[in-house]
């Protein structure tokens, strides 16, 4: 079984997502953080339709921290129902997926 997952992560601004990555990172919640942007969301919210300019955040992690690390998220998070989506890793190189077990 794999332990190993992605997490997505949306945020409104570069510097709230420099924030979140930098805490969850040094909170060893997370082995690194990318920050992607700028994306353009397209959702329902209230019932009207939004376009928003978003970043992407992506998190590397071990299934045993996922609870924490979304906890922590949301914590630090400025939206009201943020998005933090866990995706598994099935395979890749194995070095750099172990270098990941032991830095979280």
């Amino acid at each position: 079984m794999n332990d190993l997952k992605l997490i997505y992560v949306t945020v409104g601004s570069l510097e709230e997502a420099k924030k979140i990555a930098t805490t969850i990172v040094s909170e060893k919640k997370a082995a690194c953080a990318n920050i992607l942007h700028p994306m353009t969301s397209f959702y329902f919210w209230k019932g009207e339709l939004q376009e928003d300019s978003e970043i992407v955040l992506i998190f590397k992690t071990k299934e045993a921290t996922v609870g924490s690390l979304t906890e922590r998220i949301k914590e630090l998070h400025s939206y009201e129902v943020p998005c933090v989506v866990s995706l598994p890793i099935e395979s890749g190189n194995t070095a750099y997926l172990d270098w990941i077990r032991n830095s979280v």
